[in-house]
């Protein structure tokens, strides 16, 4: 078995990124071969979709990255990675099927057809799968845009087949690891020349609108984008269809994303990223049951679905995957004693009422609240106007309202008692005697239990305060309960948390208790972890050391700030911690840890690290930067850019990381001040460490500093005792000078180097350190000038902190710390950058 295993590996590797035009009777494809498009437009072949261990045979863009899947053939039948060692997509019998050597059928494009030796399966520069007896074929046998999965593409038809009665539905993936049909379709409804959105295939919960001619009535902004693509509408005998084209070379595609909602992506070749355009329905709780049974979808939130009090995810890796569709479990079972339940109900205000419920008479909200607490199988009731309605089943789309929506209504929900005890219970509800008593035990002897060990629990916890207070000058991290905890986040801004909170348990249980097997680092805020997820998902754990100097301020600044921006090159915060002692932060997993590993602290990285990554690396700090300060819907100052805070991902995509130092300016303003100095010495700009003064300057100057570190793979700081210059910066400018600027390269990088390029890095990075914050360009130009080929570049003045400082005639005992002799050279007591 082993044999083989490594036969298999030893052929992806032979046969890795080998491109084919055809698929023949004497052709066929295996392994990591693949069909490219006559334009090199499309790629069909098997993939794995992220940490999925399924394989599938699809068809995705080949010049984007990351991969975009629009099409997938076996999404209801995967193969798993014993059958991807003999599966092979084949003419055979007249179809073209996928199979595996035991003759295991996976997909077929399973048609009536005489065999014939012409039979060849092609794929069109527009991404359709053509299977055709012949190159010239008219019509096809078999073609994949007529069995679309979850993407609709330009020249696909969209249809209603007249004869059979049948239209074409356009299904959601199951998430985003998983292929496999959703709850969510796109059909088109031809009596109206509309689409139809629905769950579950029956359920419509949004339409596009009737089609006038142009537009769909409910999508008046496509007449913003006409320019790009054209519409039209086909109404015959046999069928009715609608189709768009693009124009010129632009690549668009409409998505039926696994939140339900079509989304109207367009790539934009400069940023190298897909732009939403437009989506329907606008806000994801539009959608039906978007959150799954007994949770509730709140649009104020990034994160929209919650589970209700008293109620858990079905799947946390589902859920971790954004899949929602298995909806809430009871956290405690139901007590039902002579046809009534113990426990009560919770009140939930400002909310659309979930569907399917039954009326039930009552001539008051009490005696509808006994009607639902006498009936086991009731879970929720509300009273509105006189009418009682109470749900026995699932409660499905219930929506929370933000304050502009006004309106809204009040649904009562069952508790277990003990979750009702621990909730808030509803004002209407009225708890029985005996259960009241039962509560009052449990409390008082609670509290009991809780005193006999108060003093000794005081005295350890005090002499455990008072060390912490003697080991650092600033303040300990405080003991919080999670509702402290909760209320310290929200004191100051009252919009929600875009991110989850996790249980320090599912943390403990990911990173084994935190065991220095899964310690990835250490850092001024204390150790990184790697934690595991029960469905598989990595993530890097951040636990902040109670020597650290960020309070809750920051640590609450960097939740509530990095959680709502979301750009590919800046690190992706996934949910965060606070209790007791602890505060923790979870980001996406960061496999190849930060730049300043690569560059400074491992010879051997340093020199895997060839010109083009590295340029692409400053390509993408940049973009990060640029979307910062002009392109989020906040403007953010990070003040603490450095390469040890960009993060590599996989495939080595730079992320800018560490946002507990960041600041919020409006959107007009582009500097600020501070009497609290913070940072990190030789990445600060002169007038953030003269006078306080910050600004998008000063992430300018950071960011110019580190452009010099990657091209010359030396430190700012390491130039103590040298005779050449203070710093980097003054080594830099006298090549500079002297016209030898790309005799500062890396030496692991003369081999690789594009001179154009890294000049132009260069150049820039010296403009982005100049002493004077008006003489040094805005992101948009740095972007704009690391991008063109052509855009003139403008010289350099002399960059800051470029004095010398005279050592040679100080003693040894002293030389061993800098001595600051001019005006620029500082000493400045100052919290470290993380």
């Amino acid at each position: 078995m082993h044999f083989f295993v490594l036969l298999f590996v030893i052929l992806l590797c032979i046969h890795q990124s080998l491109g084919i035009d055809m698929i023949s009777v004497n052709h066929s494809i295996f392994g990591n071969q693949t069909i490219i498009s006559s334009g090199e437009n499309f790629e069909l072949g098997f993939f794995k979709p992220g940490t999925s261990k399924k394989y599938y045979l699809g068809i995705w863009y080949r010049n984007v990255i990351p991969q975009t899947v629009v099409w997938v053939a076996n999404r209801e039948k995967p193969l798993s990675a014993t059958d991807m060692m003999s599966a092979e997509l084949k003419v055979l019998d007249g179809n073209l099927v996928l199979i595996t050597e035991s003759k295991s059928l996976f997909w077929s494009t399973n048609i009536s057809s005489t065999s014939s030796n012409s039979l060849v399966a092609t794929i069109s520069d527009d991404g359709n799968l053509i299977f055709s007896d012949g190159l010239n074929s008219t019509p096809p046998l078999w073609q994949s845009f007529d069995h679309p999965t979850d993407t609709w593409l330009p020249n696909a038809k969209t249809k209603y087949d007249k004869r059979s009665n049948t239209t074409k539905k356009i299904i959601s993936w199951k998430n985003s690891e998983d292929p496999s049909p959703g709850f969510f379709s796109v059909e088109m409804d031809q009596s109206n020349r509309q689409f139809l959105l629905k769950w579950n295939r029956t359920e419509m919960y949004s339409a596009t609108g009737p089609w006038n001619g142009r537009i769909f009535s409910l999508m008046p902004e496509m007449s913003l984008n006409s320019q790009r693509y054209n519409f039209s509408y086909v109404d015959n005998e046999n069928e009715s269809y609608f189709m768009y084209s693009v124009s010129n070379s632009h690549k668009i595609r409409l998505t039926l994303d696994v939140s339900g909602q079509i989304r109207h992506l367009i790539w934009v070749e400069t940023l190298m990223e897909w732009q939403l355009f437009t989506t329907q329905p606008r806000q994801p709780c539009e959608v039906y049951a978007s959150c799954g049974a007994f949770s509730i979808c709140n649009k104020e939130s990034a994160s929209f679905c919650n589970c209700l009090t008293g109620f858990t995810p079905r799947s946390d890796a589902e859920w971790d995957l954004n899949d929602h569709s298995g909806g809430c479990v009871r956290r405690l079972s139901l007590q039902c004693v002579a046809g009534k339940t113990k426990g009560g109900f919770l009140r939930n205000s400002k909310v659309t009422l979930p569907e399917h419920s039954q009326t039930v008479t009552a001539s008051s909200a009490e005696e509808c609240h006994s009607i639902c607490l006498n009936d086991c199988s009731c879970n929720a009731y509300a009273y509105d106007t006189s009418v009682c309605s109470i749900w026995n089943d699932e409660l499905l789309n219930l929506r929370k309202l933000s304050p502009e929506d006004g309106g809204g209504s009040v649904i009562y929900t069952r508790l277990n008692a003990l979750d009702q005890a621990l909730g808030e219970v509803s004002k209407s509800g009225q708890l029985s005697v005996k259960l009241k008593v039962i509560i009052s035990v449990v409390v008082v002897l609670a509290v009991v239990a809780l005193c006999s060990f108060s003093y000794i629990y005081y005295r350890r916890k005090m002499a455990k305060r008072k060390a912490n207070q003697q080991s650092t000058e600033g303040n300990p991290v405080p003991h919080w309960t999670e509702r402290e905890a909760q209320n310290l986040i929200y004191e100051n801004d009252k919009q929600d948390i875009a991110v989850p909170f996790f249980r320090l348990e599912k943390i403990l249980a990911a990173t084994d208790n935190f065991s220095d097997a899964q310690k990835l680092g250490q850092g001024g805020f204390g150790p990184v972890y790697k934690g595991i997820f029960s469905g598989g998902q990595e993530i890097a754990v951040k636990r902040l050391s109670s020597q650290s100097r960020q309070g809750i301020g920051e640590f609450r600044n960097e939740v509530i700030l990095i959680s709502k921006l979301q750009h590919r090159n800046l690190v992706r915060l996934l949910g965060y911690c606070i209790t007791g002692y602890e505060q923790i932060l979870l980001y996406e997993y960061m496999p190849n840890k930060s730049l300043d590993t690569f560059i400074f602290e491992d010879q051997t990285l340093s020199k895997s690290l060839k010109w083009k990554k590295r340029f692409d690396i400053i390509s993408g700090i940049s973009r990060g930067l640029l979307y910062l300060h002009e392109d989020s819907r906040l403007r953010i100052i990070h003040r603490d850019l450095k390469t040890s805070n960009i993060l590599l991902d996989q495939e080595m995509n730079p992320k800018i990381s560490d946002f507990g130092l960041a600041r919020i300016v409006e959107e007009k303003t582009t500097e600020a001040n501070t009497k609290k100095v913070v940072g990190t010495y030789g990445y600060m700009s002169p007038e953030y460490a003269l006078e306080g003064l910050f600004s998008i300057k000063s992430d300018v100057f950071s960011l110019g500093v580190v452009i010099l570190e990657i091209i010359t793979g030396r430190r700012n700081t390491g130039f103590y005792q040298s005779k050449e210059a203070s710093n980097l910066l003054g080594y830099a400018w006298n090549f500079w000078k002297e016209e030898r600027a790309l005799h500062l390269l890396d030496h692991s990088l003369l081999e690789s180097c594009n001179p154009k390029e890294a000049m132009k890095c260069i150049n820039v990075g010296l403009l982005c350190v100049q002493e004077d914050p008006g003489d040094r360009p805005t992101m948009s130009n740095v972007v704009m000038m690391l991008r063109s080929e052509s855009m003139p570049i403008p010289k350099p003045n002399q960059p800051a902190f470029v004095s010398r400082k005279y050592v040679s005639n100080v003693s040894p005992a002293l030389s061993a710390k800098p001595h600051s002799s001019s005006k620029v050279e500082l000493t400045i007591t100052m919290e470290e950058g993380r």
